[in-house]
């Protein structure tokens, strides 16, 4: 028997621009609303992720953080 889809937290998300825009595209591809994708995203995170190039990505994301943040 599946689980059933209780939303049961809400907290604020601080999100750049294009990060919203490829959830809002990855949601609608799937069929889902924005809170569905991020549960969807999270749950299967490790499956969904690419543990080769993540901790690259990671570091760089990390060392423009500052610079976008002005």
């Amino acid at each position: 028997m599946p689980k059933r889809l209780r939303l049961t937290r809400r907290f604020p998300v601080a999100m750049t621009e294009d990060a919203y825009r490829r959830l809002r595209r990855f949601a609608r591809e799937a069929g889902l609303d924005e809170g569905e994708a991020l549960s969807f995203l999270f749950e299967n995170f490790d499956s969904v992720m690419n543990p080769d190039t993540f901790d690259h990505r990671l570091r760089i994301f990390n060392s423009e953080l500052e610079g976008r943040k002005k």
